[in-house]
């Protein structure tokens, strides 16, 4: 391929990155890394370790998340994004009632069970919020975090939603 070909591409590149606009600032992003991150460890436990089938089906709904929102947002086109947000979404889903199985062959403690489960539901909270934000704005997908007023809102948004889960938490223990 001519070098010209990566012209277009090269310049959308060097645009989004001037503007800090790569999916890695993303805060759902970053915390579907922690999500993976934490099934990766937990599936490590000896017990877990030992059913390699289930292992692999969690860490692959886990990479499927962050997988998901990076691949959605490369293509630059708000409805294809969407639509890669809610695949994330249900790979959420897939991986508690994963997480269920693994609780119900005691590869895992109902307190770990439990807070990887509660980081699903924030992961998907903040999936919930980020969609919302993109169907009812006519922005285009590089724009949507352009400002620092629509970056703290959010953050604002998912900082409410780990309160919550930890104040149901609370409720449930006490």
């Amino acid at each position: 391929m001519s070098e010209e070909g990566y012209g277009p591409r090269r310049q959308h590149v060097d645009d989004r990155r001037r503007i800090g606009q790569d999916f890695e600032e993303l805060g759902v992003y970053k915390k579907t890394r922690e999500l993976t991150n934490g099934i990766y460890a937990v599936t490590r436990q000896p017990a877990f370790a030992r059913d390699a089938s289930l292992v692999d089906q969690i860490r692959r709904a886990a990479v499927s998340v962050v997988s998901h929102i990076a691949e959605g947002y490369e293509r630059g086109n708000k409805q294809e994004f969407v639509r890669s947000l809610y695949g994330a979404r249900g790979s959420c889903g897939a991986i508690r009632a994963q997480l269920g199985v693994a609780l119900d062959q005691k590869y895992l403690s109902a307190e770990d069970c439990g807070m990887m489960a509660d980081q699903c539901l924030l992961v998907s909270g903040m999936l919930d919020s980020f969609i919302e934000n993109l169907q009812d704005s006519a922005k285009p997908v590089q724009q949507q975090h352009s400002t620092q007023r629509d970056a703290v809102s959010a953050d604002e948004e998912w900082q409410r939603v780990i309160d919550e889960l930890a104040e149901q938490r609370k409720r449930r223990e006490g």
